[in-house]
């Protein structure tokens, strides 16, 4: 028996253009969506990436092919396609790779109510194309490409209707923002000239080579943004991955604000008694924190913004994310919004009239420290030795291991878009968390060592 490769992974189908994404694997990609979603019509985005447009084009004749048309909405962050689907109630696919070096792009598909496609639908998708069962239509019947150019304004009308505009109005904040040449150099721009803030704009130009940062907004690839706001004179610094999906952020006086941390703060400023919070088991206990004093119940879930979604909208949970600055507002839709969560911090900066680093201070605040291995080998040839280093400890298998110290824990798991291996080192000290990091790290590379021999 045959065993079918598993296309969608943690977020999409991911791959280098002309190797993993050729064009017939596109157009086939694009054959089996419209083959199995319902409905007439899919809206289709795409981020900066090079490769947009020719990926963009095979999936659509593909899926123009089997008799559905397209509405094209260009360039725009995902989060943004997602609120076209939602508000329309159409199935999507983005062509993205959010923030994956800029060799790499990927094929996301949309649920009609803006989530990412559930793991049900992508295997429908994957046997009808392993299958080649595609639904074909005559000439006469070919679906047609709609352009549709109001998306991203549509999208920043939606956010600024959540939250008090006219208070961030009157604050007048001067915010320094970076783009990574991504998907959002249009939209956030747009969103917070419509909220009055003074804007001082980094990498704002549609590159899709990312020639002036790497796409993963870390504190690393942001020094440009870093060093301009503690230029001074900012009262924030906001910046995006790739399509958009995420934010992080810089305190007014240059200091980067940890993705757990905004979320942990955001969280604390939304949830009251009662209510249901959703984040990964990759998320610090700064949120365990915020929701016991809150007295609001946190679950904690597989790694992976739609696992995220998903649990949020049967716990019925109006806020959750990830640690990574992947906020996701129920109120506005479910999904990772990168601008809304922009909104939601300058909403209550403007509402508290505290600075960012105020903000921050007022958490019982943990330090993650994040390292990637390459994979040289499968992750499956090392996993089993790992399992044996590890026995005996107390750990958590929702996702990968995540392993509990006296002073703190790690989660050891491979990544869902790269071959890699995802090491977070927790602790109440950042100097500790970073010591447990690389300690795992070690022995992750000591597995590899010993089985390349």
């Amino acid at each position: 028996m045959t065993v079918r490769k598993r296309l969608f992974g943690t977020n999409g189908i991911r791959g280098i253009p002309n190797e993993d994404l050729t064009t017939e694997f596109c157009s086939s990609i694009g054959k089996a969506i419209g083959t199995s979603l319902s409905g007439s019509t899919i809206a289709v985005g795409r981020d900066t990436r090079i490769s947009g447009d020719s990926i963009l084009s095979s999936v659509v004749g593909g899926i123009t092919s089997t008799g559905k048309s397209v509405i094209d909405l260009g360039v725009l962050p995902t989060p943004a396609l997602q609120y076209y689907c939602k508000k329309h109630g159409i199935y999507g696919v983005m062509i993205t790779a959010s923030h994956n070096p800029p060799q790499f792009n990927g094929i996301k598909c949309i649920d009609s109510d803006g989530t990412e496609l559930s793991r049900e639908d992508e295997e429908r998708i994957e046997n009808i194309f392993y299958d080649q069962d595609f639904k074909t239509v005559a000439w006469y019947a070919f679906g047609r490409v709609i352009p549709y150019i109001s998306a991203i304004r549509d999208y920043i009308e939606g956010i600024i209707s959540l939250i008090d505009a006219e208070k961030i109005r009157s604050a007048g904040f001067r915010v320094a923002f970076d783009a990574g040449n991504g998907a959002s150099y249009s939209s956030t721009p747009l969103l917070l000239e419509s909220l009055g803030c003074s804007i001082t704009a980094l990498n704002c130009n549609p590159d899709g080579r990312f020639t002036s940062r790497p796409s993963e907004p870390t504190e690393r690839n942001l020094s440009q943004l870093k060093a301009l706001v503690k230029a001074g004179g900012f009262d924030i610094g906001i910046a995006h991955d790739g399509d958009a999906d995420r934010a992080v952020f810089f305190t007014e006086e240059g200091e980067f604000i940890d993705g757990d941390i905004s979320l942990s703060l955001l969280v604390d400023s939304i949830i009251k008694s009662g209510d249901v919070v959703v984040t990964p088991i990759s998320s610090s206990d700064t949120i365990s924190r915020v929701c016991e004093k809150k007295g609001a119940k946190l679950i904690r879930t597989r790694v992976g913004a739609p696992i995220v979604s998903r649990e949020m909208i049967s716990r019925r949970a109006r806020i959750g994310g990830e640690e990574n600055g992947g906020i996701i507002f129920s109120d506005h839709q479910y999904c990772r919004d990168g601008a809304m969560a922009a909104a939601l911090f300058l909403n209550l900066m403007a509402k508290t009239g505290k600075r960012p680093s105020e903000l921050i201070s007022s958490l019982d605040a943990y330090h993650l420290h994040r390292i990637t291995v390459q994979l040289t080998r499968k992750w499956e040839d090392v996993e089993s030795r790992f399992q044996e280093e590890v026995s005996g400890m107390d750990i958590d298998r929702t996702d990968g291991f995540k392993i509990f110290l006296n002073d703190g824990w790690v989660l050891v798991r491979p990544s869902g878009t790269e071959p890699i291996v995802r090491i977070y080192g927790h602790s109440k000290k950042a100097s500790r968390a970073r010591e447990i990091a690389e300690k795992f790290r070690d022995i992750i590379d000591r597995l590899q060592n010993h089985n390349a021999r």
